[in-house]
């Protein structure tokens, strides 16, 4: 019998924990362990914010794991974070798989590789150095389309963190070894296309859905049938 190999499920540094909780019960029914990781509180401890988010994760695996392989799986910003986490966590990572996420940036700054007309969005909304909440980037109406479940946004929105500019400034780290895992792409919604199309240039396995960018929230069984498809890929390859 073929061991499944435990997902290590990364929420972005923007949201909390909750985003991949109905999903993980559904990799469970599927028969994958699963180690959902908190980054909640790690900004507290102030830069570097690459590592301290990358050890958070790395503990998640450390008390799920036992000595099976893990697969990464990273959600929107945290697709810049899994080269660290991989770095940290060590040889027992075997494949990465990233959902509507973006790449990573080794280097650079997540203001690098963002619009210059998001970059100027949230300069405007920064206050004494520290940005609002997630959905407080977008006018109300979007957010109430993302999640129209009045229960699970309230959920949602409490967990929504203030980051600090300078997690946004700060470069990533150029980790050893990556990408020395297996990659694969799982695309969600139109504003993810271009990372999309950068994964199948890297010669990635990609598979492209036609969601919302919070759709293990929303459609908790979709968006995991998609990523053991992924998870499967990476094994494969």
């Amino acid at each position: 019998m073929v061991e499944l190999p435990t997902l290590v499920l990364v929420h972005s540094p923007l949201v909390g924990p909750s985003t991949w909780e109905s999903a993980a019960e559904c990799f469970r029914r599927k028969g994958y362990p699963v180690a959902v990781s908190s980054l909640d509180g790690v900004v507290d401890d102030g830069a570097p914010y690459y590592r301290g988010f990358a050890e958070a994760a790395a503990r998640a695996v450390v008390a799920n794991e036992g000595d099976r392989p893990a697969v990464l799986v990273g959600h929107s910003g945290a697709g810049a974070l899994l080269p660290s986490i991989a770095d940290a966590v060590g040889d027992s990572v075997h494949g990465a798989v990233f959902v509507d996420a973006i790449l990573p940036h080794p280097g650079g700054s997540w203001f690098d590789t963002a619009p210059p007309q998001l970059r100027d969005h949230l300069a405007g909304l920064a206050h004494a150095g520290w940005l609002p909440p997630w959905n407080e980037w977008f006018p109300a109406e979007a957010f109430d389309t993302l999640l129209p479940d009045e229960d699970m946004r309230e959920r949602f929105v409490a967990e929504l963190p203030r980051l600090p500019v300078t997690y946004f400034e700060e470069s990533a780290p150029v980790t050893h070894g990556w990408p020395a895992v297996r990659c694969a792409y799982v695309r969600l919604s139109e504003a993810y296309d271009r990372s999309a199309d950068e994964a199948v240039r890297r010669g990635w396995w990609v598979h492209r859905e036609n969601a919302d960018h919070l759709a293990m929230l929303t459609q908790p069984d979709r968006v995991t049938d998609a990523v053991v498809q992924a998870v499967v890929a990476v094994a494969d390859m």
